[in-house]
């Protein structure tokens, strides 16, 4: 849980910058953190994803595009930014790709394996929980990071304060989301509403329609900090999730060749550099958590 700690205030400063910033790179920077030089001559002997890669010349990558300081689309200039797009984008220079040769397709959650499988997407990077039942249909490199569920509520309700005191509390998430299945699962409320997006929770939240909005602290904190004023995260982290990159269930050869992407990440220090100029605004430390192969 203390990797929890570490990511929950990091996310503050960097969505503060990205309500103002169309870059497809860190928030409130002119250049995204990750260099678009593609990296030369690469091969992953054995992986119909990436033939099917190099066939198109280019890299169709599944994405959130509504979660500030993660994975968010600006609807004026159409860019995308956060720490979930630079992670994808340098697996994709890794691989060989320029960020001029990515296609991002925006994948609600509970549409995540379905399009995985189908091969609409060549990975998906979108605060994807790592889990057995999700490995049953599709595989993941990483994780590349580690976040825990918790709950924002509006900024001048006192009667919630943590996962304890949501009986009788209309709850919002996503559909499909692992978040909406451990509330039901733990019997916190049994009033549930879902939507396709945690925007759609937030706004539902915000005209008083729910009373709460739970997923994991990095994205909750994306949405507090654009508003402030009228929204707050309450009480302590209570799962941990490690997100990964979620890839075709039988193309190991493509899951090997990304956590070795990765872990040379974390060693050469481009993780770090990715971290500190998204999540890792506010000055909070983060370090790359254990890659989990299989």
């Amino acid at each position: 849980m203390k990797k929890l700690r570490i990511l929950a205030a990091g996310v503050l400063a960097g969505c503060l910058a990205l309500t103002a910033c169309g870059q497809s790179g860190s928030p409130g920077a002119s250049a995204p953190v990750v260099s678009e030089t593609a990296e030369a001559n690469v091969t992953v002997a054995g992986s119909p994803t990436f033939d099917a890669m190099k066939a198109r010349d280019g890299v169709v990558v599944g994405v959130k595009d509504d979660q500030p300081g993660l994975g968010f689309k600006d609807a004026t200039t159409g860019q995308y930014s956060g720490f979930d797009i630079e992670i994808a984008r340098l697996v994709a220079a890794k691989l060989g790709f320029g960020a001029d040769k990515i296609t991002y397709k925006t994948v609600p959650s509970a549409a995540r394996e379905d399009t995985i499988a189908r091969g609409e997407v060549d990975y998906y990077v979108g605060t994807y929980t790592i889990n057995d039942n999700r490995k049953k249909l599709v595989s993941f490199a990483g994780p590349y990071f580690v976040a825990g569920q918790s709950l924002l509520v509006r900024a001048d309700d006192s009667t919630i304060t943590g996962k304890d005191t949501l009986k009788g509390k209309k709850v919002c998430s996503v559909t499909g989301s692992t978040p909406i299945q451990r509330v039901r699962e733990q019997g916190l409320t049994d009033q549930i509403v879902e939507f396709q997006t945690y925007t759609q929770c937030v706004d539902q939240l915000l005209s008083n329609q729910v009373d709460a909005v739970t997923t994991d602290d990095a994205i909750l904190k994306g949405y507090a900090a654009q508003q402030p004023d009228k929204l707050k995260v309450v009480g302590e982290t209570f799962s941990q999730e490690p997100y990964g990159i979620g890839l075709n269930k039988d193309d190991a050869a493509l899951r090997n060749k990304i956590n070795d992407i990765l872990q040379a990440s974390y060693e050469d220090g481009t993780w770090q550099k990715i971290y500190d100029e998204t999540l890792g605004k506010s000055g909070s430390p983060a370090s790359p958590p254990a890659i989990q192969r299989y």
